[in-house]
């Protein structure tokens, strides 16, 4: 990361018309994008099996009935992962009581540093619900396919460690279904962010009311 132009792929849905992958910055600066068309629903998400912050096997079935926001990063990274798990735990606490419906993943593309007891130390210092992911190299391969999530191990002479990680800098909302509902690029404001998951929950069948 530290300061690197880092790319990142994504499928934007619209409603029965076309999505977009976009190549986003580390940085804050414009994002360039290229567009593609897809048929019906965004190819975003699907199952897993990872593990969490306490050595328990995950799949996507233990999410079902909740939405969740979805981040990939690794806990070594210096400014845009904090800046998008700080944000993702605002804007649950913004929902208030709604907040309760989303469950916030953090699922690491450095498997190779960021071991269980690594994960459990860097996600208590987000929400306190917040899930920590990782898994073999194989395993992080088949999540990041499965979320057209992109990452790159790359040399950082800058830094005292060996490597850093260019990665996807967007967050996930994933509906009670474990389908695409939205994403957000990792400097939305944690305001925008809890009103479009607010509505986004409000429309939901059987989605709380006001």
């Amino acid at each position: 990361m530290n300061l690197r132009l880092l790319f990142v792929s994504f499928v934007f849905f619209a409603i029965g018309a076309a999505a977009a992958v976009a190549v986003l910055s580390n940085r804050l600066g414009p994002p360039s994008a290229t567009v593609i068309k897809v048929e019906g629903k965004a190819a975003v998400g699907g199952n897993f099996s990872l593990t969490d912050q306490t050595g328990r096997r995950i799949t996507q079935d233990d999410f079902a009935g909740r939405h969740m926001l979805v981040f990939f990063g690794f806990t070594s990274c210096p400014d845009v992962c904090p800046i998008a798990l700080q944000t993702v735990t605002q804007a649950i606490d913004l929902l208030g009581e709604r907040g309760a419906l989303v469950t916030p993943i953090f699922i690491s593309i450095d498997p190779e540093r960021d071991t269980v007891e690594q994960l459990a130390t860097y996600v208590d210092q987000f929400h306190p619900r917040m899930v920590g992911l990782t898994g073999s190299e194989q395993e992080i391969k088949a999540v990041t396919k499965a979320y057209r999530a992109y990452y790159q191990r790359v040399a950082d002479e800058s830094s005292s460690e060996d490597y850093a990680m260019d990665h996807t800098s967007i967050i996930y909302l994933m509906d009670d279904r474990g389908e695409y509902a939205a994403h957000f690029a990792f400097n939305t404001s944690a305001e925008e962010m809890a009103r479009r998951v607010g509505a986004i929950l409000e429309a939901a069948p059987g989605g709380p009311s006001t």
